[in-house]
């Protein structure tokens, strides 16, 4: 090497120890400043160019100034080299000219000219930035400013002024190009883009700029300014838009699923195979027994996946969800870990600045003075370059979890559109949105943090490695303190799993309970239910902070261990060090060194314990997101779609069940071909399986056996419908484009016109969650019509009449259903109970107990007294007393299907003769010529008041409030005294105590260092000298000692009470909410309150406590490192007051952004689950129709909403980071600068030691600070809706009614007007009336007259605006709402269960005896049922009652009405949505049962209320007429009369 350079080495020590100025040989100058930069080059561009090769979508960027000064620059650069060449080579004639001026100067013009390829390479592959040239322009630029000084202290000017100027000419355009370098190309955006949505600034940015995150602040600025909004925002980096990455996420999780299921079948062969061989004669046997016959269940093998012992058979693989996510996000994943790869390295540096550092200041008199100020200077460039790094890993690994998150919450979305019955049962919806809320977020956090299971073993290796070389072999008694310590960690890491689980399975439970309490909140209110329920809720948070108090223990040891763990194994190892050998004399460079080394290890080891937390979180969401994902889907082949078939449905022989482990299918041998264009009527009884037949073509149900064939597209209109909390017109269109005269021909043969005039907005209204501002027939009316507008060729309608009255029945038969209306040529099956309109239809599917009866037209089937004319003969005949006869013309066609009837089952006495004699009966109170018929005088139309409908353009569900500024103090005062305000102070006192024991073990360790009797090494020996050390040894143990009591106390008492308080926020909020009035629950969707239920409460009792910890712990560690340097070096306060100056404005700017952006993301969150939830609710109807890619592309369109804050949240975060970092790397800078003019080593180590800490600590603290700030975000929400306004007292204890109050059942309105909130137009208005006991008064008039009104003032849902109610002489208004409406009874309209046995459903206080149940199930006609089904009382209802049929669940409702049976009865339209013959069970119970009770029916069919003894008719509010309907009846000019008229009645 020295004759390549001319004989000169490359490096000369000499130069750096006698030279007043940093000196470096020719050789280096020429050889390694050269080479390092263009070899960067070279050796990255093979993968580069690679790289700019496979990029597709670039738009070239035109020619500019910015791209051309780069090429030009880069161009004249490579001319200065060559023009070097030239020159030297002029030289060499003269004299001898060392090669490596040619080689170097060669290299470097050569690299300047590939340099310039890649600008236009980059230019024509649309790159805007690039990281490989900066750094290239960047090395070359800091390799230059060493011959840059050189040439001037050697005045080279002097001798060769060409090469002078020619050098100074080429820095300038290496300082030039390396300023081009920090901009970006402008973005060119390829083809259309939406107006209005910014792209992702991160995009635009220069590699510079990404590096400092100097991209994000305009949003800091805005954030600073004004409180952030939706709009300020930006739309989300392409990289982590769902669309570009969840397709290759899913991809690979199916092949893993195709993967195992291939491996499971080979495993089973295996096992056949052996079973078969060690069986030999009872081979035989075996196989003789597996002989399906039609009854046997079959499991498909798919489902069984047994697990453990040999007994059970074999042990089956399962598709493993982390492999799959692994191979999905592996590689950028690794990316991020070479960033923080590079900073662990890096960290080590300064402990070994610190060691020359404090060496120099040993030997300040002898050392050039530069060399303190070239350490000093090089503390601050390794911090940046550090900071540089850690922040990219930050960065990468977050905007990763982002992607982790996206691409689960898809598969989990995806899954519950897909899964099967059997998986239903299994996972509720409760659940499934605890997957997504819950562990997709755990994942999602953990996946930025997955670098600690490397990076804390490698820096305590590394640490432990720098130790040994400081103090030998007595690091190895630190090493075995931290050995000790390990399996203590992995017990508590056991137990923390176990808990974790645990505690997941309690929150499901809770979440699924709160859900179903929030979708009965009307029944709840209505039966004074709520205490029970409260309870409930109560019970099971109990056992959940049970467990986490438990987990709250492990972890304050966890904290002790773990805090106390550096100061044991410094401790341990200075002890050792000093008592191994009286050799060993411990000076401040090896106190200091060791413990800024130890610092280093403190920060992966109090890692550890929480990434063991992490892991384990992370480790059971896995579990539980896996367990779902692998659930059974529905079967794809259940249905083939075979066009050769010749007719549209074909099923055949086909066996279905909802149930695998039930002993008899749902539906069996299932023969049924509906031909092109056809009408086809199902019936049967309740409970016959008329609606299974519809899944089952469908493909709905697990198909045991058969072939199932549809030809075509379907539409399907469920029994209950199902409305999207969006327009009408939305509603209807689901997805298509507009047709406006289609549309306005469907909404009139739908019959909607009407409904859509008294609807303020018209189709415009926005309809709530759940149809919540729609009657059950208008729901009905709207599914049906969203089935017409999709013009499929199959219609499949589940009863879509039941719930609309009969001329518009036969409105809609005619104009929709039948052979004259809008699906004439579709092929049509129709589930009824309406015989009438069973002549018009092409055939008849009679079903009898999940078996197909008959299949014939009306005719064939009349024909012969079959099963067909025998339930017709029950339905006219049981229906006599309340048919559907409004319509003159239905009368006629059921006196016609009488006859014929009677014709085919004449037995003796004909039905007519029955009927005849039912219908004199019941007109014994009726005028002679009133025909009793079932009819409506309107629509169900809930009373909805005018306040209650949105305006035009108004929303009904109010947008969720998001605060705005900063977090009220109340808040912080708010959780500090749910805390205690003691346990508070203690808990900050106790902390301060500790930090103060371990501040001053420090000073200590400096005077010990710093002492002149132990630097006297020849009295060594001497006792004076070894007490004096002992005594040192045994003050630094004890501070030791003080600090393990201090954190331990610290550690229980915080721990306890924070679990105090998330306990207390949990049942404060729960209390408030159930006590709040039904207005709160009309105008907030169910996903929105669970969202505080589930992740505040979430963030509350596992966040909160550990960030508070965290939060106090770098508080005080930043007080302490300022105290102590300030102590060494008092100089250093010249620096705090503009570095505190600078920190208060770098926070200002931040917090207000970081904590709006937390709370939009927040506000954000909500829509996911509450469209999810609304998902669930309608997955068949979204699966008929085809739609469900749709739902999954806005599902995924939310989550990226969402995620848009959180980005900005974390790329906001790194912006922090990155400027505290640096103002970190300031204070080093100055501790270390100080400590340069300083000559006490010990002083210079204790400041220097811990200004190095100072720069994660100020990030940290800011980190933790604004953490804070954004978590406790959680309790400000939970704290709103424990401060919502709450409706009167339950009980009043000092107002109570006399204990058999209501005795008579009296009732009395005097003067009554109520409004349903104030400051709104009252919705009854001083109305009177006097109800005797034991009347019975039916309420009518049109909708919006006040009807619903009435009812709920009557149970105080809302209250009295003047006059008053009385009941027995007791005014309601007196007492508390728990004794008024647990002495009233009430059947409402919608069948609402809950989740749990029947015994609950019927009798949640558990007031009755099991008698007492069975009596009321008889009169309820349910006794058959529930006798029937295994577990009795104890059935499981399910998820809001799914086990039971609609008509079973009123049924349910009836009995339970039964069990309270009070004076007073309400019935609330209660029969409107179910079929005639539940109707007759429900009003002849009603009969009998309740003959001595006053009965207040709303009738929507009149002739219910025909023989009632008064009817009340109110009109806009005010009682119209009030008498008996005979009297009204015979005044003409009545409003009774008309509405009996325009009934058909009269």
């Amino acid at each position: 090497m020295d004759s390549f350079c001319g004989g000169e080495p490359v490096w000369n020590d000499t130069y750096f120890t006698n030279t007043s100025w940093p000196q470096f040989t020719d050789c280096f100058q020429q050889t390694l400043l050269v080479w390092v930069p263009c070899g960067w080059l070279w050796v990255t561009s093979p993968l580069y160019l690679y790289y700019l090769c496979s990029l597709k979508d670039g738009i070239t960027h035109p020619v500019n100034l910015l791209n051309t000064l780069k090429t030009f620059f880069s161009l004249f650069l490579c001319l200065l080299s060559v023009i070097e060449i030239i020159k030297t080579a002029g030289d060499g004639e003269k004299s001898t000219v060392p090669d490596s001026l040619y080689v170097s100067n060669g290299i470097q013009a050569a690299t300047f000219l590939f340099a310039t390829f890649i600008i236009q390479l980059e230019r024509f592959k649309g790159l805007i930035t690039s990281g490989i040239l900066f750094i290239f322009w960047l090395l070359t630029f800091v390799a230059s400013i060493i011959p840059f000084y050189s040439k001037i202290f050697q005045k080279e000017y002097d001798t060769d002024v060409f090469r002078f100027s020619l050098f100074y000419i080429y820095f300038t355009f290496v300082f030039l190009e390396l300023i081009l370098s920090c901009f970006a190309e402008k973005i060119n955006r390829n083809g259309y883009h939406v107006l209005g949505m910014k792209a992702s600034p991160e995009q635009s940015a220069s590699f510079l700029n990404r590096l400092v995150f100097h991209w994000i602040n305009p949003l800091i600025f805005t954030g600073y300014k004004k409180s952030l909004v939706e709009d300020d925002l930006f739309e989300l980096h392409p990289r982590d838009q769902s669309s570009n990455f969840v397709p290759y996420f899913y991809k690979k999780w199916t092949n893993e699923l195709e993967k195992t299921r291939k491996l499971n079948e080979i495993i089973k062969r295996k096992a056949n195979t052996s079973v078969q061989f060690s069986m030999n004669g009872a081979r035989h046997i075996q196989s003789s027994q597996s002989i399906d016959t039609e009854r046997t269940p079959l499991l498909p093998a798919k489902e069984v996946e047994i697990k453990g012992g040999t007994d059970k058979g074999p042990k089956l693989k399962e598709a493993s969800l982390l492999k799959v996510l692994a191979q999905t996000y592996g590689p950028s994943l690794l990316k991020a870990h070479a960033c923080k790869f590079i900073y662990d390295l890096l960290q080590f540096v300064s402990p070994t600045l610190l060691n020359v550092l404090i060496a120099y200041t040993s030997n300040h008199a002898t050392e050039p003075e530069w060399k303190g100020y070239v350490y000093a200077s090089s503390f601050f460039v390794v911090a940046i370059v550090q900071s540089a790094f850690f922040h990219q890993n930050f960065h990468i690994g977050m905007t990763l979890g982002m992607r982790v998150k996206s691409s689960v919450i898809s598969a989990i979305y995806r899954k519950a559109m897909t899964i099967d019955s059997e998986a239903r049962k299994a996972s509720t919806a409760g659940e499934i949105v605890n997957l997504m809320s819950v562990d997709a977020q755990r994942l999602q956090d953990i996946t930025g943090y997955l670098w600690m299971m490397w990076s804390a073993p490698l820096q305590i290796i590394l640490a432990m490695y720098l130790l040994w070389g400081t103090l030998g072999p007595s690091v190895l008694a630190g090493l075995g303190v931290m050995i000790l310590l390990m399996p203590i960690n992995g017990v508590i890491a056991a137990k923390l799993r176990k808990f974790q689980m645990a505690q997941m399975k309690l929150k499901d439970k809770r979440i699924k309970l709160m859900s179903e309490v929030l979708n009965g909140m009307k029944v709840l209110k209505l039966y004074a239910w709520e205490l029970s329920f409260q309870e409930k809720i109560s019970d099971i948070r109990n056992q959940e902070l049970d467990i986490l108090r438990k987990s709250a223990y492990l972890n304050a040891f966890g904290t002790f261990t773990w805090t106390c763990a550096p100061f044991l194994v410094t401790l341990a190892t200075f002890a050792t060090y000093v008592l191994a050998s009286v050799e060993n004399y411990l000076d401040a460079q090896k106190a200091f060194v060791a413990l800024s080394l130890f610092n280093i290890l403190r920060f992966p080891m109090t890692l550890l314990p929480m990434l063991l937390s992490f892991i384990v979180q992370a480790n059971v969401s896995i579990g539980r997101i896996g367990k779902f994902l692998r659930h059974g889907d529905l079967d794809t082949d259940n249905v083939s779609k075979d066009s050769s078939y010749a007719d549209v449905i074909h099923v055949e022989d086909g066996t279905f069940t909802w149930d695998k482990t039930a002993v008899k299918p749902t539906l069996r041998n299932i023969n049924l071909k509906v031909p092109q264009g056809k009408l086809v009527a199902v019936v049967g009884q309740v409970g016959a399986g008329k609606s299974s037949i519809v899944s089952a073509i469908l493909g709905e149900m697990e198909k045991l056996k058969g072939k199932v064939n549809v030809k075509g597209s379907t539409a399907y209109v469920p029994q209950e419908a199902w409305i999207q909390n969006a327009t009408v017109t939305d509603n209807i269109l689901f997805g298509s484009g507009m047709n406006n005269k289609r549309y306005e021909d469907i909404l009139d043969a739908c019959a909607l016109k009407p409904d859509l005039e008294i609807l303020p907005g018209g189709d415009q209204t926005e309809i709530g969650e759940k149809g919540i501002n729609l009657s059950g027939g208008q729901k009905q009316r709207v599914s049906l019509a969203r089935a017409v507008y999709s013009n499929t060729d199959i219609y499949l309608l589940d009863d879509p009449l039941s719930a609309v009255d009969s001329h518009v029945g036969k409105h809609i038969f005619e104009k929709v259903i039948g052979e004259k209306g809008l699906l004439k040529d579709k092929t049509r099956i129709l589930v009824t109970h309406g015989v009438h309109w069973l002549p018009m239809v092409d055939n008849i599917v009679v079903v009898i107990d999940g078996e197909i009866s008959e299949v014939g037209s009306y005719d064939e089937l009349l024909s012969h007294n079959g099963a067909f004319a025998q339930f017709l003969k029950t339905y006219l005949t049981e229906g006599a007393g309340s048919e559907d006869d409004e319509d003159p013309d239905i009368q006629q066609i059921k006196s016609k299907i009488l006859e014929r009837v009677d014709s085919v089952t004449s037995d003796g006495a004909t039905s007519a003769d029955e009927k005849e004699r039912k219908r004199k009966k019941s007109l014994t109170k009726s005028p002679e010529k009133l025909i009793r018929q079932r009819s409506r005088i309107s629509e169900t139309i809930p009373e909805v008041p005018k306040d209650k409908i949105p305006k035009e353009g108004e929303k009904l569900i109010l947008d969720e409030k998001s605060e705005t500024g900063k977090v009220h103090l109340s808040v912080f005062v708010d959780y500090i005294r749910a805390v205690g305000f003691l346990s508070a102070f203690f808990i900050i006192l106790l902390y301060a105590l500790y930090q103060a024991a371990s501040v001053y073990s420090s000073v200590w360790l400096k005077d010990w260092t710093a002492d002149p009797l132990l630097a006297n090494r020849s009295i060594a020996n001497t006792t004076k000298y070894q007490d004096k050390n002992a005594m040192y040894l045994g003050v630094y143990g004890a501070l030791g000692v003080g600090q393990a009591i201090f954190v331990l106390a610290y550690a229980l008492i915080a721990s306890v009470r924070f679990i105090r308080a998330a306990g207390e926020l949990h049942f404060r909020m729960l209390a408030n909410i159930l006590r709040s009035p039904m207005s709160f629950f009309d105008t907030t969707p169910v996903g929105r309150i669970v969202n505080r239920f589930s992740r505040d409460v979430e963030t509350v009792d596992n966040n909160l406590p550990s960030l508070f910890r965290s939060w106090l712990n770098t508080v005080s560690g930043v007080l302490s490192t300022l105290i102590v340097i300030s102590y060494s070096t008092p100089l250093f306060l010249i620096m705090v007051i503009p570095l505190a100056i600078l920190y208060w404005l770098i926070q200002r700017f931040y917090i207000p952004t970081s904590r709006q952006l937390k709370r939009l993301e927040s506000t954000t969150r909500s829509p996911i689950y509450t469209h999810f939830g609304e998902t669930i609710a309608g997955a068949s109807t979204v699966r008929a129709y085809g739609c469900t890619q749709r739902f999954i592309d806005e599902s995924q369109s939310r989550v990226d909403k969402n995620l848009v804050f959180y980005f900005a949240g974390i790329a906001s975060n790194r912006w922090l980071g990155f400027r505290l970092e640096f103002l970190g790397s300031l204070v080093v800078l100055a501790a270390a600068m100080f400590a340069v003019v300083s000559d006490d080593s010990g002083i210079v180590g204790l400041s220097v030691s811990y200004a190095l800490q100072v720069t994660g600590s100020l990030n940290w603290m800011v980190r933790m600070t604004s953490d804070l700030e954004t978590n406790i975000v959680s309790v400000e929400r939970m704290k709103e809706y424990s401060e919502t306004p709450t409706e009167a007292a339950w009980i009043l204890p000092f107002r109570r009614p006399p204990g058999g109050w209501p005795a008579q059942g009296a009732v009395n309105f005097v003067n009554y007007m109520t409004r349903y909130r104030p400051g709104l137009d009252l919705v009854l208005k001083g109305i009177s009336c006097e109800l005797l006991p034991g009347q019975k008064v039916g309420i009518v008039g049109r909708t919006g007259a006040g009807k619903s009104s009435l009812t709920v003032a009557l149970f105080r849902l809302i209250e009295s605006a003047g006059g008053s109610i009385v009941i027995d002489g007791q005014k309601i208004s007196d007492m508390g709402l728990h004794d008024l409406r647990s002495k009233l009874t009430i059947l409402p309209q919608d069948p609402v269960l809950f989740s749990g046995s029947l015994r609950m459903n019927l009798d949640p206080f558990d007031k009755h005896t099991d008698e007492d149940l069975w009596v009321a199930l008889e009169h309820a006609h349910l006794r058959k049922f529930v006798s029937e089904v295994p577990e009795k009382l104890e059935y499981e209802c399910g998820e809001g009652g799914h086990n039971l049929s609609v008509g079973q669940r009123q049924l349910v409702c009836l009995a339970r009405t039964l069990l309270r049976k009070t004076k007073i009865l309400v019935l609330d339209e209660a029969t409107a949505a179910v079929d005639m013959e539940t109707d007759d069970l429900i009003q002849q119970t009603i009969r009998t049962e309740f003959k001595d009770c006053t009965v207040l029916t709303i009738a929507h069919r009149l002739n219910t209320i025909m023989d009632y003894d008064k009817i009340i008719v109110l009109d806009q509010g005010n009682i119209k007429e009030f008498d008996a309907p005979t009297t009204l009846l015979q005044n003409k000019n009545s409003s009774f009369y008309s509405m009996a008229k325009d009934a058909g009645l009269v």
